[in-house]
């Protein structure tokens, strides 16, 4: 089984490079969407959050963690970050070796993992893809497909680490400054030169 990541900064189209390959019927795992369903349906990570960030108002009417709230907090710092980080990490990295379990007769599978290179990551990955959109692109899809205020969508791309220093660390880079079919083009690309080895 060859394991790649996919990573890319925010607003860059990791989501329509997973639809593709989805389509094209490759496991995809989500590390976003894992961390959604965590906060929604682990009491267990609930309940350390709710712990940690005591002080602060992170719920929703329902008494849930509210995605939003906490997206604020932790986006305006990193020492906070950091801790969300550590709470809902291991849970994740759990998840993806259930994955890598379940498909392990698979040639190929993908995860898309945002924040490959932000953070300490316990997965090894045999190849690494990288979506590249420029800065300028992406903020107009924040503030447009997201709702994001245009110092919301600041906020959340200086979080990560610059793109120019990811190309140089991934494997494959796919630049989606155009239209979906040069993205899929590129991808087909990679897939290709993945089977030939």
């Amino acid at each position: 089984m060859i394991k790649i990541a996919i990573t890319g900064n925010i607003g860059s189209g990791k989501s329509e490079a997973e639809k593709y390959l989805e389509n094209l019927k490759y496991p995809v795992i989500d590390t976003d969407k894992i961390t959604h369903f965590l906060l929604e349906k682990s009491i267990e990570i609930k309940e350390k959050i709710k712990l940690c960030f005591k002080e602060f108002d992170i719920c929703d009417e329902n008494g849930g963690i509210s995605r939003k709230k906490l997206g604020k907090i932790v986006f305006s710092d990193k020492v906070l970050l950091k801790k969300l980080e550590g709470i809902i990490h291991p849970a994740v990295t759990d998840e993806v070796n259930k994955f890598f379990e379940m498909n392990k007769d698979k040639d190929i599978v993908f995860v898309s993992i945002p924040l490959l290179y932000e953070v300490s990551c316990p997965i090894h990955f045999d190849k690494v893809v990288l979506i590249y959109c420029d800065d300028e692109i992406r903020k107009k899809r924040l503030i447009k497909n997201r709702n994001y205020s245009e110092e919301e969508a600041e906020k959340r791309m200086n979080a990560q680490l610059p793109q120019k220093n990811k190309v140089k660390l991934a494997d494959f880079t796919l630049f989606n400054n155009t239209d979906l079919n040069d993205l899929y083009s590129q991808i087909d690309n990679v897939l290709q030169k993945l089977s030939e080895k």
